[in-house]
């Protein structure tokens, strides 16, 4: 339990600095920006096709390929249905943010994502250690650039600075929520917790495929599409030392 809560606070840090980046008036390059969603693109992808989804289907059978359906499929009803078309990347488009309606619309969405960040790391760290630590891995390398839209989205939708450090807060705490959350529902039945793991690798399919993907092949620039494969080369990295050391 202390694990988990360790890992959602950090992850809310990450997301926290850059809301306090943005809210300080300064402005972090976009190139870099871009490189830490490429990163955590990669390896979400790498970490869902390679470990999440076959270790789901290990512990449930086809039934498996349900609950990863559902969580694919609650991540878009929350994020492009219930709060409107949310763009990941949105402070790359500041001509979509042009009133505070949308400035709260994506602030909705982005609580929502990071909660489901906390519910995966709980949920992931209770069902194998060594795989939580790795969807850990893989929330925290876009935490600071999501903090970074937050705080952007706001500022660009005519709120103050104060308020955009508040969403990022916002959004930050959700994650500890989220986690809290997970914390809850794997205590319980072991097939719940197979189902909540299950959830999770359609959750991170999403966010992967539809909220970071698309965002970096909109780069103008080459490198970014190139070091997607650079986070797949980094999950098997990570697998290996933790494999090694902690299994």
């Amino acid at each position: 339990m202390t694990e988990i809560i360790l890992f959602a606070v950090i992850a809310g840090s990450a997301e926290f600095m850059g809301g306090v980046l943005i809210a300080s008036k300064r402005r972090w390059p976009t190139l870099v920006q871009e490189v830490f969603l490429a990163l955590g693109a990669g390896f979400i992808l790498a970490l869902v096709f390679l470990e999440l989804i076959p270790a789901s289907i290990g512990a449930l059978g086809e039934v498996a390929s349900l609950w990863m359906m559902i969580g694919f499929a609650t991540i878009h009803f929350f994020e492009h249905t219930v709060v409107g078309h949310l763009h990941f990347g949105e402070e790359t488009h500041s001509h979509v943010m042009v009133t505070k309606v949308a400035g709260l619309s994506t602030f909705a969405g982005l609580l929502i994502h990071g909660f489901f960040d906390g519910f995966s790391i709980a949920i992931g760290t209770q069902f194998d250690f060594v795989i939580g630590l790795m969807v850990f891995v893989a929330i925290l390398l876009h935490k600071f650039p999501e903090g970074l839209t937050i705080g952007s989205v706001m500022i660009s939708a005519g709120y103050s600075r104060a308020a955009a450090l508040a969403a990022a807060g916002g959004v930050a705490a959700s994650t500890l929520v989220g986690a809290l959350g997970g914390l809850a529902l794997g205590s319980g039945d072991v097939r719940v917790l197979g189902a909540a793991f299950a959830f999770t690798a359609g959750a991170g399919a999403y966010v992967g495929a539809s909220d970071l993907i698309p965002e970096i092949n909109k780069s103008e620039r080459r490198m970014p599409p190139f070091v997607v494969f650079g986070g797949m080369m980094l999950f098997y990295v990570t697998e290996q030392v933790l494999e090694k050391f902690m299994r």
